[in-house]
This record gives structure tokens, C-alpha cells and sequence, in this order.
């Protein structure tokens, strides 16, 4: 797991995927939104930094190494019922979207996606006004 900034407190982010492009295309544009990153590449590593931090919104591709990123999106909901959860998937269906939805994600992005509509999910499940499907 790494973390990164110092000084105030900034709006964190767990982001829950196995691809390092991804991981790093996601903390390139957080940080310059002066997030801060928590990045962790298993389910398990998800849930627990679920556990033992607080975040404000997560990241979570829904198939990981060791199992179901959707177990990811129910731990983040149970964590905190308003926290926003992004879900994105290389394997996008109608199946895997209403899925997703059903276990709590704000929004679900099909993999590749552009930086724009990226931050334009960020921004919108960070204010409450997320479209849900991307």
C-alpha cells in the first residue's frame, strides 16, 4: 500500500486496481486535484485499508488476483452508506454493470476511458450528482 502527501488534510482516495498503468494514470490526475492516494493492487489489500482508514471516495476494478472487486464497493458502502464508489471494468456488460450498481458503485466506467471522463466521475460522484453509468 503507499501513501503520499503531508501537511493539511486532503481528500483521500483508495484506489483498488491490479494494472500499474492504471494506477499510475489514477494518482498522476488525483494528485494534481491535490488528492490523496492510497493505491493497493488486491481485493484483500482493499478491504483492508477499508477497515483501518477513512476515505472519501473509491476506485475498484472489479477483477482482481484474488477475487471480487464488488466486495470491495459493499465494504466501502458499509463503511460509510454516502461514500462514492467508482467501479471500473476491462470486461464491461450489461451484467457486470447492473452488478456493480446493485452492490452500492456510484458509477461505472468501462476500461480504456479518457482522463476527462475520469475526473468529470470524480467531480460529479464527489458532489453527489454522479451519472452512475459511464
Amino acid at each position: 500500500m503507499s501513501s503520499s502527501g503531508s501537511g493539511p488534510v486532503r481528500r483521500r482516495v483508495l484506489v483498488v486496481d491490479d494494472e500499474a498503468d492504471f494506477h499510475a494514470t489514477y494518482e498522476r490526475l488525483l494528485r494534481r486535484e491535490a488528492f490523496e492516494v492510497v493505491s493497493v493492487t488486491t481485493r484483500a489489500a482493499g478491504l483492508a485499508a477499508l477497515a483501518a482508514e477513512l476515505f472519501q471516495l473509491v476506485i475498484s476494478d472489479l477483477r482482481l488476483p484474488d477475487g471480487d472487486g464488488l466486495d470491495v464497493v459493499r465494504a466501502a458502502r458499509g463503511a460509510r452508506a454516502s461514500m462514492p464508489v467508482i467501479v471500473v471494468t476491462g470486461y464491461p456488460s450489461d451484467e457486470t454493470r447492473r452488478a456493480a450498481l446493485a452492490a452500492g458503485a456510484t458509477t461505472f466506467l468501462s476500461k480504456p476511458f479518457a482522463a476527462a471522463v475520469l475526473m468529470a466521475a470524480i467531480r460529479a460522484s464527489m458532489d453527489g450528482t454522479a451519472g452512475r453509468t459511464t
